[in-house]
């Protein structure tokens, strides 16, 4: 003789009760997901200051338009001690008759020699070398020559 003791009801209620309660959620928990993002943000405002390193140059002021360039240009940078460099990143000067070669091999790359190249010159150096930095970049094919400034009254 035996006795059978169900006080949940049926068998199959007391099943469905136990696996809905461990149902999985169908709610996506999103706060973890934001403190990740904030993080994240505060890293690359931190770090977002550090990235903008060049050659340190004062340039001129002048009034005048912006240029409006459709494509990243061809930089060179003439600092005040007249060292030149490609490109605004300060890693080894190169020497003038090094220009139109380097160039040269940046034009096979890119569009040509219709490339614009910005010359950034520091206001302490003089006028000469500034032009010989240009005589250089026009003798290796370029026509597309500017001269970058700050706006005037701009610090």
């Amino acid at each position: 003789m035996g006795a059978s003791l169900n006080t949940g009801g049926s068998g199959k209620a007391g099943r469905r009760s136990r696996a809905r309660r461990h149902a999985p959620m169908s709610e996506i928990n999103v706060t973890p997901f934001v403190d990740v993002m904030l993080v994240l943000l505060i890293i690359f405002m931190v770090a977002a200051p550090l990235l903008t390193v060049g050659v340190p140059l004062e340039l001129p002021q002048a009034k005048g338009k912006q240029l409006e360039a459709n494509k990243e240009p061809i930089v060179v940078s003439v600092n005040a001690r007249g060292e030149v460099y490609l490109g605004q990143e300060e890693r080894t000067a190169m020497r003038l008759d090094e220009i139109g070669a380097r160039l040269t091999a940046i034009a096979g790359n890119r569009g040509g020699f219709e490339e614009p190249v910005f010359v950034r010159g520091d206001k302490a150096v003089s006028y000469g070398d500034i032009a010989r930095v240009m005589g250089r970049i026009r003798d290796a094919g370029f026509r597309k020559i500017s001269l970058v400034t700050e706006v005037e009254g701009g610090g």
